[in-house]
């Protein structure tokens, strides 16, 4: 990529109105609205985090079965990120947005409504992969749309600040899905998620930016296979994204099922009730919380590479101790520790991949990025949740753990650990 592509792509990104380098995000009208309205669909986030895999438990009473649903949805997910990009790159941003989350907020209603005279299994199993693919298609288009509505050099303190609100949002979700499974039942829960999606896609329509993406070159639009290889080729050209996705698929596909293994953990073995589960993962929530308020120091103290080596080591060494502990408040308090760190490390990057990838790529990238590192994670899910099943949970979060702290290490070795290779851009790839 030619540095004056980067520049010009540094320029597009600026909101209308503010001033380059300020100090402040909160004087930008477009960010605060977006801000509140994710942070709402985050409550309701965090409800269905809970609700669903418990609806299940309590539907089956197995862990494989929960292990199965995450991984149809992962597989949903990841079907829908090799086009997701070039949708993003293609229309415009603001009815993408709307799009998924109407969709989402419909899908999730039918399953309280459906759960009032029956208990339809299959409903899950279609619904919830569904709104995965929703889930997918809303996720890269809103990283697309955060260098719409800041400056530049305000892309990763505005990411650290929407981790930090939906840290905030999800410490009392987690808690409050549990109360209202423990009372009204899991599906109640779900269908306060479904509200929250309503709102939230109203609320996208307050915010005011440029939702049409700018494109450099639109020769290769009409091939979908060349537009989603476009952002492969950027990931495998640049020095750092390359190891980085690579040794985070490895990571992905041994803790993609780590929520479910906490709560058949709590739940099966330790025999604890649903509201206990839900404060389990309230103080793993409050993990995230601080890793998007350490996030901008700790990257600018110890560089992206060791930032991010030192985050997922910190994790694995945490969920192997989770394994480890028959105690309620040490596997929270590990819990804890496992999402700061990860926190740490996904927000570090994302900017990281915002800072460096054109406008007119973005999505691709992004899309590309998600797809190739989350592929292995579905059958991840389903092999650790059947493992637990067998050899207790223990076990399994003993050897994910280890496995997870060798692969972070590998980190060293590569590009990551180059303290200026972030700072390159990558060559040319279209």
């Amino acid at each position: 990529m030619p540095s004056g592509e980067l520049s010009e792509e540094q320029g597009q990104a600026r909101p209308t109105g503010a001033e380059s380098g300020s100090p402040s995000l909160w004087s930008n009208p477009a960010y605060r609205i977006f801000l509140g309205v994710q942070t709402l669909s985050a409550l309701g986030d965090s409800f269905s985090y809970v609700a669903l895999p418990l609806l299940v438990l309590h539907t089956t009473g197995s862990v494989l079965q929960m292990g199965l649903v995450t991984g149809l949805t992962g597989v949903a997910s990841i079907l829908t990120g090799l086009f997701a990009g070039v949708v993003a790159d293609r229309f415009d941003r603001r009815r993408l947005l709307m799009l998924a989350d109407g969709a989402r907020c419909l899908l999730y209603l039918l399953i309280p409504l459906a759960w009032i005279s029956a208990s339809p299994l299959w409903l899950i199993y279609t619904v919830v992969p569904i709104a995965g693919c929703f889930s997918m298609l809303f996720e890269v288009t809103y990283v697309t749309v955060v260098p719409a509505i800041v400056q530049p050099d305000q892309i990763a303190k505005a990411n650290g600040h929407m981790y930090a609100t939906y840290a905030v949002a999800s410490v009392a979700g987690p808690a409050l899905a549990g109360v209202v499974a423990s009372s009204a039942g899991p599906a109640a829960a779900i269908g306060i998620d479904a509200a929250t999606f309503a709102v939230s896609a109203l609320g996208v329509l307050l915010v005011t930016f440029d939702g049409k993406p700018r494109r450099a070159d639109t020769a290769e639009r009409g091939n979908i296979r060349n537009e989603f290889l476009a952002g492969a080729k950027f990931l495998w050209a640049h020095p750092v994204l390359r190891p980085l996705t690579f040794l985070l698929s490895l990571i992905t596909f041994l803790i993609y099922g780590l929520t479910d293994l906490v709560i058949y953990l709590v739940k099966d073995e330790l025999h604890h009730p649903d509201t206990t589960v839900g404060y389990v993962l309230t103080a793993g929530t409050v993990g995230s919380f601080i890793a998007s308020a350490a996030v901008a120091r700790v990257r600018k103290r110890l560089g992206f590479g060791v930032s991010w080596i030192s985050a997922f080591s910190l994790a694995g060494l945490a969920v192997a101790g989770i394994g480890l502990s028959g105690s309620v408040p040490v596997i929270a308090v590990l819990m804890t520790i496992t999402l700061m760190c990860t926190g740490i490390a996904g927000i570090s990057s994302m900017s990281l991949r915002q800072e460096v990838t054109p406008s007119h790529l973005l999505g691709r990238v992004t899309s590309s990025f998600w797809t190739i590192h989350t592929a292995l994670g579905p059958i991840g899910a389903a092999i650790t949740t059947a493992a637990a099943g067998g050899a207790g949970v223990t076990t399994v979060c003993v050897v994910i753990g280890v496995v997870v702290l060798g692969i972070a290490l590998t980190g060293l070795l590569t590009g990551i650990a180059r303290p200026h290779a972030v700072d390159r851009p990558a060559g040319e790839v279209e």
